[in-house]
């Protein structure tokens, strides 16, 4: 059972501020197992690679097999169901037209003082897609991350998975198929990371890595970030629910628990302003908790991270859910719009009683890589801007730098960067700068 917290109870900020801050992931202390595995990549290379891989996956790579062919990704594509098809290109396409939404303008112009400023931009080489492997399969974070590099216009997508047992998903086949990846390797874990980011004789390197992880490919992530762009390093998995009484208590529960059944550390929050529905979600959730296939994960996830918190008028809400600034946040209330609004912080909004956080997983079209453990408050989802780079543009002319010209040699100077102010005062016909003290 979710823990309960009312907004009037005078213990309420100490109650708050504990679920606020409550610690949902045990850190593991990999850093140093981690170094040592990006170390013997980057010395042995394919060696290393097929080594590690069969020793953690026991999938029985040889240096020659850990690229698929095309024959086995075809061979994994005929396994899928037309419905099954049907449903990756429908999610596919929406994705890639919500996406192509986001592509920014270049833009120049010129200035009063006859300066020809502006932007171009222009995508990454190369992106390196970490799908996890284990017991669940996810094609939607495939295409979620490999279309909008595609859209992006990046020109090569390397995709690594781990091949538990030495099988791979089909499904997660067909989708990176479709979504327009070039190259498939079946090896994981913080020794994939490796490859991607510092290149081997099988795997070239890549410009940024995506995609989320274990904690060895998260610790991975990190210590090869600065050599390769990274996306983010993700936490558990959060929705956090704003209903009014108008919805039905069971659509709220499901809506609910299907993040809980992600993991046993993600977290489900309901805030509303009427004690008695938060009474039937509560009640709802429990019954619904025992028939999933999953229930282990999501009991735990929601008696240990779960809250339904009851303010005075949903408006109070907006308040609460900011200083969550949650991955995902649904407004199921007949005026959603206006409650939007007082939000600031959120990875993703779901406008609604009609708009559950499972659609936006698969279908909608918006980026289901979000933002977690409150990082929306300065951070965003996954989108094409993540795989681009904005080059500033500048030209002159003899009366442009005529016109700046004297000021920033006086700043070059008050800085003492002589060599600055040589450049600048060169092509301005001006004497050649220098100090006498």
């Amino acid at each position: 059972m979710a823990r309960r917290l009312n907004a009037s109870d005078p213990g309420f900020a100490a109650a708050f501020d504990a679920l606020l801050n409550a610690k949902r992931e045990q850190e593991e202390d990999v850093a140093q197992a981690v170094r040592g595995i990006i170390a013997d990549v980057r010395a042995r290379g394919d060696a290393a690679l097929v080594e590690l891989t069969n020793r953690f996956d026991r999938a029985g790579v040889t240096v020659e097999t850990l690229k698929l062919s095309a024959a086995e990704i075809d061979a994994a594509v005929g396994q899928v169901s037309k419905e099954q098809a049907a449903a990756i290109e429908s999610a596919a396409s929406r994705i890639e037209a919500y996406h192509r939404r986001q592509l920014p303008e270049d833009a120049r112009f010129v200035d009063e003082a006859g300066a020809l400023l502006g932007w171009r931009w222009t995508s990454v080489d190369s992106a390196g897609l970490y799908v996890p492997g284990g017991t669940a399969a996810y094609p939607s974070s495939v295409l979620m991350n490999a279309i909008p590099a595609r859209v992006a216009g990046v020109g090569r997508i390397a995709m690594v998975t781990p091949a538990s047992g030495g099988k791979l998903n089909p499904l997660v086949l067909a989708a990176a198929r479709r979504a327009g990846v070039s190259d498939i390797y079946r090896v994981g874990g913080a020794q994939a990371v490796a490859a991607l980011a510092y290149g081997t004789q099988s795997i070239r390197a890549v410009d940024k890595i995506v995609g989320p992880g274990n904690a060895y490919v998260a610790a991975a992530k990190r210590e090869v970030f600065g050599q390769v762009g990274i996306d983010s390093v993700a936490g558990p998995s959060e929705i956090l629910v704003i209903a009014d009484a108008g919805n039905d208590p069971e659509w709220i529960a499901a809506d609910l628990l299907s993040q809980a059944e992600h993991d046993a550390s993600s977290q489900s929050i309901l805030i509303t302003d009427d004690a008695a529905f938060a009474d039937s979600v509560d009640a709802a959730a429990t019954r619904q908790i025992a028939t999933l296939p999953r229930r282990a994960i999501a009991e735990k996830s929601w008696g240990d991270y779960g809250a339904i918190i009851t303010v005075a008028k949903l408006q109070d809400a907006a308040s609460l859910a900011d200083a969550f600034a949650p991955e995902h946040l649904e407004i199921a209330t007949a005026d959603p719009e206006n409650y939007a609004k007082l939000v600031r912080h959120a990875g993703a909004i779901f406008l609604g009683r009609y708009t559950p956080e499972a659609i936006g997983d698969y279908i909608a079209g918006p980026n289901h890589v979000l933002p977690t453990s409150r990082t929306a408050r300065f951070s965003s989802g996954l989108s094409v801007l993540d795989f681009m780079k904005r080059t500033t543009l500048l030209g002159l002319d003899a009366q442009s730098i005529a016109a700046m010209g004297p000021d920033a040699l006086i700043l070059a100077e008050a800085e003492g960067l002589d060599a600055h102010a040589r450049s600048i005062a060169a092509r301005l016909n001006a004497p050649r700068p220098g100090r006498t003290d």
